[in-house]
């Protein structure tokens, strides 16, 4: 199984236990990872049986204006600008300490706010016989839930976690 972590993250692959499918044929990925583990099944020529989309990073659906308005804070000051978008990523938990930041970059913050997801090919993936998950929670502050819900639908099964945010997590992960 191969991982892709999100924004400014690395170490985020336990907060999604509960869903991952732990296979040599499955490829994952959070928010941001959910767009590089796309691109890797989309270009891959090896097996692949499952996609798993933990909150793709979906902003197709912004203005230009909001997308110029995140990469202008972010370049003004990237500790204030991750600090609140890790905030809004964790909410409603606190961020958990075992998940290791890092300060990520404009370039990776521009080619998360400006991919544009393909419904043809979702549909490619789909006709190659990949299953494709998309999990996402009900009470994200990243990204229009229910935007990315429909957009998915007609080619993923899509799981949604009630009272959970951007990370899925509705409660602290450890006890």
């Amino acid at each position: 199984m191969k991982y892709y972590s999100g924004f400014s993250l690395s170490n985020d692959k336990e907060l999604f236990t509960p869903y991952l499918k732990e296979s040599a044929y499955t490829i994952a990925g959070f928010s941001y990872g959910a767009i590089k583990a796309f691109e890797e099944v989309l270009h891959s020529q090896t097996r692949i049986d499952t996609l798993q989309l933990f909150s793709p990073a979906f902003f197709q659906n912004k203005s230009e204006k909001f997308k110029r308005m995140q990469k202008m804070y972010f370049s003004k000051d990237k500790e204030i600008y991750l600090e609140s978008f890790l905030s809004s990523c964790f909410s409603p938990i606190d961020i958990d300490e075992s998940v290791a930041i890092q300060e990520g970059s404009v370039e990776e913050l521009e080619e998360l706010l400006d991919y544009v997801w393909s419904r043809g090919e979702l549909k490619r993936l789909q006709d190659r016989g990949i299953q494709i998950e998309v999990y996402l929670g009900s009470d994200d502050k990243i990204v229009d839930t229910q935007a990315v819900k429909e957009f998915f639908l007609p080619y993923a099964t899509t799981y949604l976690i009630n009272g959970a945010g951007h990370t899925l997590q509705n409660k602290p992960w450890r006890s």
